[in-house]
């Protein structure tokens, strides 16, 4: 007689993905345990170090809402000449990513690494990035290769400074740029232009480097961190001029020897003040850094002052080119005044330096919120901002500019995207930061005056606003949404049942199988 068959009593066929609070499979707390099991620890601890996050404000997603930091990294790559640039990382992630060289219209090509449980589990994934980095590495066409580990290989420790530094006498540079270690996109460019100016002093300290294209130049120079509106660095040349100086490099740069010019400096201006890993490599190479900008009156003469001291140049030559410049910044700021309340938010780093311009040129800016943390070189950006009244909010979430928009119930409010569509759906005129003020002068003169015409205009609009929302009022919102013959009625009856019906499905389908 046959034995009695056993009942298959193994369990149901599902993942345990934890509590929600004990942190899911792709959650930011897993992936930083992981990356550490992996021998990432040293790269995440500096990361902590250079971006440190505000501990009494993690929620949960324990950063400030940006996008993927990689958005930034693989921008000032792609801004490169002769620069060629690799992703490793989810295909889901490298899809969105090359967003970046569309918007940009960088007009390049953005490598791709793929990538399977079997070749990132044997090891074989760091092998197909070194394979893929020897076939690009071709003198003729590149300086450097860049290649970035997002998030889930820097999880599994895919060690990427195994890779050769160079190839063929091509440069090669691999950094980590996971979501889960650096909190915007605006200091994942810091962590690719450190790395880049780290390379580039080394190559000076062991000898002779390449000089950079056109003509040398005979004036000490003042190396310029953070991106900029294209037309600032030339503004800040005429300001520098009286004092014996010359602007330097923009930093990140557009090219590698403009590395080499750039750390060849006498003073580094930290126009954007969070690039924390670009000024410890300016500081090792012997350069003193200089935080805030010249931007308007007092930020000018507060600027030229402190850049003078930095550099020895004296006194009569620093007051010679404040009396040159200050009064027509004086000018241009009185000629097109700013009148109304305004609020200020964004992930660029130039919040503080834009919320100083328009209190000069006479708006009300109770609130200032940027994304990125609070550094000694925006100290004086804040002390002033503070003693004019300002709340200045730094590593400030999207609910935190949002409330400030309820509280302060501003003429006009400049922010990210989601501030300024919740701003307008009250009908109060807004600006989105990155595309319509950062896309401006800022500096000097010419600063003073060009954002104040974009500000005017907006703050014009607020009758039209007035007439398109009286025009959709009663349309509706969320469920009731639109333009209806018959208004839909909640029946929250209805929502209890299937909701009782959806839980029994959901009870039904675990228990497939056991």
């Amino acid at each position: 007689m046959s034995e009695a068959i056993t009942p298959d009593l193994r369990a149901a066929d599902r993942l345990d993905l934890g509590k929600p609070d004990e942190g899911g499979c792709a959650s930011g707390d897993t992936m930083r345990e992981a990356a550490r099991k992996a021998g990432k620890s040293e790269i995440l601890d500096q990361y902590a170090r250079d971006y440190p996050l505000d501990e009494a404000k993690q929620g949960p997603h324990d950063q400030p809402q940006s996008m993927c930091p990689a958005f930034g990294s693989l921008r000032v790559g792609l801004r490169m000449k002769r620069t060629a640039t690799v992703l490793s990382g989810s295909a889901c992630c490298i899809y969105g990513l090359t967003f970046t060289s569309h918007f940009y219209g960088a007009r390049r090509t953005v490598g791709y690494v793929p990538f399977s449980s079997e070749t990132l589990v044997t090891g074989k994934l760091f092998e197909d990035i070194k394979e893929a980095v020897e076939q690009l590495a071709d003198p003729a066409q590149y300086d450097t290769i860049i290649v970035t580990n997002l998030c889930v290989p820097t999880a599994s420790g895919v060690p990427l400074r195994l890779l050769p530094d160079q190839i063929n006498g091509v440069r090669v540079i691999g950094i980590d740029v996971p979501g889960f270690g650096i909190p915007t996109h605006a200091e994942a460019k810091d962590v690719l232009a450190g790395a880049m100016l780290k390379y580039a002093r080394e190559e000076a300290e062991e000898g002779p480097v390449a000089r950079p294209d056109g003509p040398a130049q005979d004036r000490p120079t003042v190396s310029l961190l953070g991106e900029m509106f294209p037309a600032d660095p030339v503004g800040i040349g005429m300001m520098l001029e009286p004092l014996g100086l010359a602007a330097g490099p923009v930093v990140p740069t557009r090219e590698w020897r403009e590395l080499y010019s750039a750390l060849d400096c006498a003073v580094v201006a930290a126009i954007h003040p969070f690039y924390t890993a670009s000024v410890r490599e300016f500081e090792a190479a012997g350069r003193s850094v200089v935080g805030s900008a010249p931007v308007g009156r007092e930020g000018a003469a507060a600027w030229l002052d402190a850049i003078g001291a930095a550099c020895g140049v004296a006194q009569d030559k620093v007051d010679a080119a404040k009396n040159a410049f200050l009064p027509a910044i004086t000018g241009a700021l009185a000629a097109m005044p700013v009148k109304g309340r305004i609020t200020v938010s964004g992930y660029e780093g130039s919040e503080l330096l834009v919320a100083r311009l328009l209190i000069e040129s006479g708006a009300d800016v109770p609130y200032v919120g940027t994304a990125c943390p609070r550094t000694k070189w925006s100290d004086p950006d804040r002390a002033w901002l503070e003693a004019k009244g300002v709340r200045v909010n730094y590593r400030a979430s999207l609910e935190e500019d949002i409330a400030a928009v309820e509280e302060f119930g501003p003429d006009l409010a400049i922010g990210t995207t989601p501030v300024v569509q919740h701003a307008k759906q009250k009908a109060t005129p807004a600006l989105y930061f990155t595309n319509l003020i950062s896309a401006r002068p800022l500096m000097g003169p010419a600063g003073a005056g060009s954002l104040a015409q974009v500000v005017n205009a907006a703050l014009g609009n607020k009758a039209r606003f007035d007439k398109m929302r009286d025009f959709f009022e009663g349309v509706g919102a969320d469920d009731n949404a639109g333009i209806w013959q018959e208004t839909p009625v909640d029946r929250p009856q209805f929502k209890k049942k299937f909701a009782a019906q959806t839980a029994a499905a959901l009870k039904a389908a675990e228990a497939v199988g056991s």
